[in-house]
């Protein structure tokens, strides 16, 4: 397919639908795998690490959006922007209550003493945290009302949330020396870094910046 046919396909009415539809499916499996006791020996753990994968991945897929959007000259993937922002916040939503639900029994009293004990739970929890800030000014009137330089330079906080993400994880994962997944997604998340970078000090105007 083209990047003309491309571009019009990611136009299309059902294009929207499809991505969510498509994006929803983790959780129905998920879901599905749990009330059918599909989810292994542990499940309480397999659901909360599942739901912690996908927020991370949807993150990470977030940040690509720009990226691919400018190189491979797309502009109608921004329109998925937002809503895969959603699903970062879905997801780590449901990830941040399921370890509040299985590990703490939803006493908040232990929560609130587990947080400062575990690092990467902390980290997590701020995470999570300038997530719900960000998804709490994703809509049209909240971009009105802080004007789009204040609201541009909060949402730039995403890139804490990869770091803080990613710390997360890798401490997650430094329990069982399984850092091959980790090592996917810091690579991702620099490739991201690393064009933002070369965008940014690109001389305006040479060859290399006007390809992008």
């Amino acid at each position: 397919m083209d990047r003309a046919a491309l571009q019009r396909a990611l136009l299309h009415p059902l294009a929207k639908p499809l991505v969510f539809a498509l994006w929803l499916l983790p959780f129905v499996w998920l879901v599905w795998a749990a009330v059918a006791d599909r989810l292994g020996a542990n499940p309480a753990e397999a659901l909360i690490r599942s739901l912690g994968d996908w927020t991370l991945r949807a993150l990470l897929l977030v940040l690509l959006v720009t990226p691919l959007r400018i190189t491979f000259r797309m502009p109608a993937l921004a329109r998925f922007r937002r809503m895969l922002g959603v699903f970062v916040f879905f997801y780590a939503t449901l990830h941040w209550l399921a370890y509040v639900w299985f590990d703490m029994g939803f006493v908040w009293a232990d929560v609130v003493a587990d947080i400062p004990k575990r690092p990467f739970i902390l980290v997590g929890s701020l995470a999570w945290l300038l997530l719900l800030a960000l998804a709490a000014t994703s809509f049209n009137r909240a971009i009105r009302a802080l004007g789009a330089p204040r609201w541009q330079a909060l949402h730039r906080a995403v890139y804490a949330i990869a770091v803080l993400a990613l710390l997360h994880f890798f401490w997650m994962r430094a329990g069982k020396n399984n850092f091959q997944e980790v090592a996917v997604y810091a690579a991702l998340f620099a490739l991201v870094l690393g064009w933002r970078l070369w965008r940014r000090l690109a001389p305006q105007g040479s060859s290399v910046s006007s390809r992008i």
